[in-house]
């Protein structure tokens, strides 16, 4: 699990497109369930001490507009670490690469080569990277965050 940890520590958006002065950071949380004394069940996120296979993980991606101009035509991608399963995003606004970053799109329109020559459906379990395109002009210090979440394998 160490190099598991040390993959998802190392986990940093990877590409923004064109020269555009923007800065991003990255964080990851273990979400937890953990008993309340009156009996009902919260959920918290907590920063990985020690991952197992099943733990839920909730990335996040901070992006802000460092320059002294408007960013237009920015897009971020992300891989994935290859002891995490993807699962979704906050918002369901991210396409998906299932071949190391070469083709993109929505999980449900892409497919994956078989031994014996047919196609199948992309799984999340088969997604390498996750990419966003924000369809708006980032205006001089602005920020948000991107989320997407993972399953340990």
């Amino acid at each position: 699990m160490k190099s598991l940890f040390a993959c998802i520590a190392l986990l940093l958006p990877q590409a923004v497109l064109a020269a555009q002065p923007i800065e991003l950071s990255s964080q990851v949380f273990v979400e937890r369930k953990v008993a309340k004394p009156d009996g009902k069940i919260a959920v918290i996120l907590e920063a990985p001490k020690t991952v197992v296979p099943g733990d839920d993980l909730v990335f996040v991606l901070k992006y802000r507009n460092v320059g002294s101009a408007p960013a237009n035509d920015i897009s971020v991608t992300n891989p994935m670490p290859k002891a995490v399963i993807f699962n979704g995003t906050a918002d369901g606004s991210e396409m998906v690469s299932v071949d190391g970053g070469r083709n993109w799109g929505a999980l449900s329109t892409l497919k994956l080569p078989m031994k014996n020559g047919q196609y199948r459906p992309a799984e999340v379990a088969d997604v390498t990277h996750v990419k966003w395109k924000l369809n708006q002009s980032l205006s001089v210090g602005s920020e948000g965050n991107l989320i997407f979440r993972g399953k340990v394998r």
